[in-house]
C-alpha cells in the first residue's frame, strides 16, 4: 500500500495535446525497427507518446486509454510494434494504470534501476526499442506476485483474431 501512496504524490506529465479516449484499435500498429534515430521518433510518434516512450514520461493515473480496457487480445509496444503483454495477465490492480502479472515471455521486457523521486524501483523498456513502458513492483496477485504498471501510451492493442472456419 506504501507504494501507491509514494507512487500517486509523484507529478506527472501533462501534454497539451488531446487525449485519446478510442477504446480499441481499428488497425494492425506499425512494426518498426528498435533502433531509430531520435528525430525519427519524433515524426513517428505522438507528442505524448515520444514523452513517455522516449524520455520516460508517465501519463496520469485513470486517463489512459487502457486502464479499464478488457477486451481479449496482445499489448503491443506503441513505438516498435513488438508484443509485451497479453490481456489474459492484466489485474485490476486499482492504480489507474494498466498492470500485468507477466510479460508475453521473459525477453518481451528489459529493466532498469530507476532512483528517480526519492524511490528505487525497477523501470520495464519494451527489449526491442527501449521505449519506457512503466516500472514492475513486486504487490501483484500470483502466480508471479509481480504488477507490471505501464503507460497506456506505450501501448497498442491488438484484438484476439477469432479462429475461421474455411467453408
Amino acid at each position: 500500500m506504501i507504494c501507491y501512496i509514494a507512487f500517486s504524490l509523484i507529478p506527472f506529465v501533462s501534454c497539451s495535446q488531446k487525449q485519446n479516449t478510442e477504446t480499441s484499435t481499428a488497425s494492425v500498429p506499425v512494426k518498426r525497427p528498435g533502433n531509430l534515430p531520435d528525430a525519427e521518433w519524433k515524426k513517428v510518434l505522438s507528442e505524448e507518446q515520444y514523452q513517455v516512450l522516449r524520455q520516460k514520461g508517465t501519463e496520469r493515473a485513470f486517463t489512459g486509454k487502457y486502464w479499464d480496457y478488457k477486451k481479449d487480445g496482445i499489448y503491443v509496444c506503441a513505438g516498435c510494434g513488438q508484443e509485451l503483454f497479453a490481456s489474459n495477465t492484466k489485474f485490476d490492480s486499482g492504480t489507474g494504470w494498466p498492470s500485468y502479472w507477466q510479460p508475453v515471455n521473459k525477453k518481451a521486457v528489459a529493466f532498469e534501476e530507476d532512483q528517480s523521486y526519492g524511490m528505487v524501483r525497477s523501470e520495464v523498456h519494451c527489449s526491442n526499442c527501449g521505449g519506457h513502458l512503466g516500472h514492475v513492483f513486486d504487490d501483484g496477485p500470483n502466480p508471479t506476485g509481480l504488477r507490471y504498471c505501464i503507460n497506456s501510451v506505450s501501448l497498442e492493442f491488438v484484438p484476439k483474431q477469432e479462429d475461421k472456419k474455411e467453408k
